[in-house]
């Protein structure tokens, strides 16, 4: 029996385990985050800046601006006609991307999880196309496409057209070779987030809605797309991004003049053509910021009100 002097220690009194001191905490943060910080830093922050900072200047590209302009540089921007159009080629390059390869990609990807012979060539073919360089693309379809290429000459063999189609001069047909050239390009990547984002669902989910009668589409529509949402999502906020920012395919086949006659002038395009092209680097730099602040904006919208869901759903600690 146990005197009056003696208690056993309640579990509240008993001495805690001691955490790591606030200063241990900073350095290791300190340590894993600071290198990845200063690059992001100095080629990412630190460009924008000088470019904004260029940007109330009339420069030609060497020694330091001296003829300060203010605003002007960024007014004329929105009220140049070539700039509106070169946006509007964005928009419909954005919505266009998203429209023709999202669908296609989502049917190549569940024809290609199928089982089947061939599957890991088919899978190889279809990303080769990704990872050949633009200047390769741009340089083999520039070709294909002149008026006396090679797809001229085999649709007029195969009696498909009864005179050459002006593919990347005339302004109604050049933008849908644009994209025919962009889907061809990048759906490869769509198709293998696709197929990662496949892979991910689980097999219990079909085999029980197989068990309840279940069709093969209705399977596709109630299980398959909405857990493939999320990847969905990503891959979408990626083509928007570089929709936007897209110059080097146009640049290599149509050029800073001829795209802007053949109605595939981008962003991009209009700020090399004004800028750099025309030594004109203030303005260039005006361009680039009104460019960035574009895809910035859209990049926070869409993380706002598309990503939100998913970006929650990823956090592991409840905010307080």
């Amino acid at each position: 029996m146990v005197g009056d002097g003696a208690r056993t220690p309640s579990p509240t009194t008993a001495p805690r385990r001691r955490r790591p001191t606030d200063w241990r905490k900073h350095l290791e943060i300190a340590l894993l985050s600071g290198p990845a910080i200063i690059v992001f830093l100095a080629f990412v922050i630190f460009p924008v800046v000088m470019a904004a900072y260029y940007g109330f200047y009339r420069w030609k590209g060497f020694g330091p601006p001296t003829d300060f302009v203010g605003l002007d540089n960024y007014l004329i921007i929105f009220k140049d006609s070539a700039f509106h159009e070169a946006v509007l080629n964005n928009g419909f390059i954005v919505v266009a991307s998203l429209v023709i390869q999202g669908p296609v990609a989502i049917a190549l990807a569940l024809l290609i999880n199928q089982k089947m012979r061939g599957r890991s060539i088919i899978r190889v073919l279809i990303f080769v196309p990704y990872v050949i360089s633009e200047v390769i693309v741009g340089t083999g379809w520039g070709l294909m496409l002149q008026t006396n290429g090679a797809v001229n000459d085999l649709l007029v063999k195969m009696g498909l057209a009864d005179s050459t189609v002006e593919w990347l001069s005339d302004p109604d047909v050049a933008i849908w070779s644009l994209m025919l050239i962009i889907s061809w390009k990048y759906i490869g990547f769509a198709v293998i987030l696709f197929l990662a984002g496949l892979q991910s669902i689980p097999e219990e989910l079909f085999e029980a809605a197989a068990i309840d009668g279940a069709s093969y589409w209705q399977m596709q529509r109630s299980i398959t797309l909405p857990l493939l949402g999320p990847t969905i999502r990503i891959w979408a906020f990626l083509s928007i991004i570089g929709s936007l920012q897209l110059f080097d395919l146009v640049f290599i086949i149509w050029g800073q003049y001829v795209s802007a006659t053949a109605g595939t002038s981008t962003m991009a395009i209009y700020m090399v053509s004004e800028g750099r092209m025309s030594g004109n680097y203030g303005y260039g730099n005006a361009v680039a910021v009104v460019l960035f602040l574009i895809s910035l904006v859209i990049a926070l919208v869409y993380q706002r009100f598309v990503l939100r869901r998913d970006m929650a759903g990823a956090l592991t600690e409840r905010t307080k």
